[in-house]
C-alpha cells in the first residue's frame, strides 16, 4: 500500500491512496494496537473530521472499524477543529483519537492524524507501530472488522457528541474575551473554508463582539484556495482588511491548528511575529517558563528569552517534538514557523483558534495596532525579516542530502560568516549576525523547503537564492 506516517500522521491523495478500503485497514491496525495496550480494559477513542471532501464518511469508516473491535467511540456530530477534538480526548479521559484531515494540504489530499491520550500528536513510535500492524494484517490477509453505526449505537459503543462546549469553556479560561469585546476591535476571521468555521468567530460573538467572517461557507474544494494561512494564500483577507478598514485579521488553516494574521494595512503577520508578540505579552503578565521552537522558527524568540533568562529548546519540525517537551517540562510557549503554537495551561497541540484570540487580546490591551507592537519588540531586539520558498522534488534520500549539504557548506552566506551548522532536521546554516538559512524536506509532501531569516528583506532574498543554489549543488532537481 505504501502507507507511511510522516510528521503528523498519514496523508494521501483522495481516491488514489486515500480510499475507504485503505482507511479501514489503517483503522484496524490502530484498533489492534489500542486493544493490545488496554490489557482487557474497554478503551475509548475520539473521532473527528474536517470540511474536506468525504471527511465525514472517512470518519464514519474509522468509527465502524473501532466499534467492531469493541472500542467505544465518541464521534463528532459535525466537522470540528483539530484542537477541539484533541481537547475532547483529555476532557473525556479517552485513550486517544483520530482526526480525519489533511490540515493545510491542497484539496485533493485527505489524511488521518493520530492523537495520544494527552491530546497531542501521537509519537513517531506510535506511527511506526501502526505501520507494522498494518503490514502484518495485509501479509496475513486479515480484513478489517466493520459494524454499522446504528448497531454500534444500540450496543452502547458509539456516541455522537459536540466538542465545542467543553473546548470553548477551556479557551475562555485562557483568554480574556471580554477585554477583546470591550475594545471594539474590528476583526475579520478567515476560516479558509476549513474546520475553524464557527469557532473563533463564535467565541467572539458569545463574548459580545461581532466579527466580519470570510470563507465561512461549506466548500470541500476550498473554493480553489490552498487552505494554508500564509501570505500568498491570504490576498482576499488582505483586500477586505483595507477595503473595510478593519483592525485585525485572523486566519486558520484547513483544520484550524495553525494561525496567520493580517494588519490593518493588509500586511501579512507571520507566525514568527505572532509567537514573539505572544511570548512578550505573557512575560509582561508575569508568566514564566521555557520556550520551545522548531529549527525553522525565528531567532527573535531566543533574544526575548535571553532578556528574561529563559531556557530555549530547539526541535525538529513537527509539533509532536514540541508536545514531548510541553509534557515533560514547564513550558510557557511552544510553536513552529508553520503557525502551530500552544501555551502553558493548554493541551500540547497547535491551536489556531486559541492563538488567534490571544493575539486579539494582546492587541486590544496594548493599543490596537499590531504593526506598532511588532515594531516596538524589534526596537529592543533588532529588526528581523523572513521568507520561505518551496520546491517540488522527486523522492530522494534525506541522509544523503544532509551529508552533501554539510560537505559543501560555504565559509559565508550573503556576506555573513558561517558560525555553525544544525542538522536536527535538514541543514541549518547559522550566521554571525543571528541570521540563518535552513534547507529541509517536508515531512508531509514531496517538497523541499528553503527558509531564511535575516535583518532585511534583501538579505533574506539573497539567502534564499544561495539556498536554492546549494540544493542544486546537492543534485536536487527543483521545480
Amino acid at each position: 500500500m505504501g502507507i507511511r506516517f510522516g510528521t503528523d500522521g498519514w496523508r494521501a491523495v483522495i481516491s488514489e491512496d486515500f480510499t475507504f478500503a485503505n482507511v479501514a485497514h489503517v483503522a484496524q491496525a490502530i484498533a489492534d494496537i489500542v486493544n493490545a495496550d488496554a490489557n482487557g480494559d474497554s478503551p475509548t477513542l475520539v473521532v473527528g473530521y474536517d470540511t474536506r471532501f468525504l471527511s465525514d464518511r472517512f470518519a464514519a469508516t474509522v468509527a465502524e472499524v473501532f466499534t467492531a473491535n469493541g472500542i467505544r467511540v465518541l464521534l463528532s456530530q459535525r466537522f470540528a477543529a483539530t484542537p477541539a477534538i484533541s481537547y475532547a480526548i483529555l476532557h473525556h479521559k479517552a485513550q486517544g483519537g483520530v482526526m480525519i484531515t489533511a490540515s493545510h494540504n491542497p484539496p485533493r489530499y485527505n489524511g488521518l492524524k493520530l492523537k495520544a491520550t494527552y491530546g497531542g500528536a501521537a509519537s513517531p513510535e506510535a506511527g511506526r507501530r501502526v505501520e507494522q500492524a498494518l503490514t502484518h494484517n495485509l501479509s496475513t490477509g486479515r480484513e478489517p472488522r466493520r459494524m454499522k453505526l446504528k448497531a454500534a449505537q444500540r450496543q452502547g459503543l458509539l456516541e455522537f457528541f459536540d466538542p465545542y462546549p467543553a473546548y470553548a469553556a477551556h479557551v475562555r479560561s485562557l483568554v480574556d474575551l471580554q477585554a477583546i469585546a470591550e475594545s471594539g476591535l474590528r476583526i475579520v476571521i478567515d476560516a479558509m473554508y476549513g474546520a475553524g468555521i464557527n469557532y473563533t468567530d463564535r467565541l467572539l460573538r458569545e463574548a459580545g463582539l461581532e466579527p466580519l467572517t470570510l470563507h465561512h461557507e461549506m466548500n470541500p474544494g476550498f473554493g480553489g484556495l490552498h487552505p494554508e494561512p500564509i501570505g500568498r494564500f491570504l490576498t482576499p483577507l488582505s483586500q477586505v482588511m483595507q477595503q473595510q478598514k478593519m483592525d485585525l485579521g485572523l486566519a486558520t488553516d484547513g483544520d484550524a491548528d495553525r494561525i496567520g494574521a493580517m494588519a490593518a494595512s493588509g500586511r501579512f503577520i507571520d507566525p514568527h511575529c505572532i509567537m514573539s508578540l505572544a511570548l512578550d505579552y505573557l512575560l509582561q503578565q508575569g508568566q514564566r517558563g521555557a520556550v520551545v521552537k522548531t529549527v525553522s522558527t525565528t531567532q527573535m524568540l531566543n533574544l526575548l528569552a535571553e532578556e528574561h533568562d529563559l531556557t530555549v529548546h530547539e526541535t525538529p519540525v513537527g509539533f509532536n517534538h514540541i508536545s514531548d517537551l510541553m509534557l515533560s517540562e514547564d513550558v510557557l510557549i511552544g510553536g513552529e514557523e508553520s503557525g502551530g503554537i500552544s501555551i502553558k495551561g493548554h493541551i500540547p497541540e497547535g491551536d489556531g483558534v486559541l492563538m488567534g484570540l490571544l493575539l486579539a487580546e494582546l492587541v486590544a490591551k496594548q493599543g490596537g495596532d499590531i504593526e506598532a507592537l511588532i515594531e516596538g519588540v524589534m526596537e529592543r531586539i533588532g529588526h528581523f525579516a523572513y521568507a520561505r520558498h518551496d520546491f517540488r522534488v522527486e523522492p530522494f534520500s534525506k541522509p544523503e542530502l544532509v551529508r552533501r549539504l554539510v560537505d559543501s557548506a560555504p565559509a559565508s552566506l550573503a556576506g555573513q560568516p558561517l558560525v555553525g551548522l544544525n542538522t536536527r532536521d535538514g541543514v541549518k546554516y547559522l550566521l554571525a549576525d543571528d541570521s540563518w538559512l535552513l534547507i529541509r524536506p517536508s515531512g508531509t509532501e514531496p517538497v523541499l523547503r528553503v527558509y531564511a531569516e535575516a535583518h532585511s528583506d534583501e538579505a533574506v532574498q539573497a539567502l534564499l537564492q544561495e539556498g536554492a543554489a546549494l540544493a542544486k549543488m546537492a543534485d536536487l532537481e527543483l521545480a
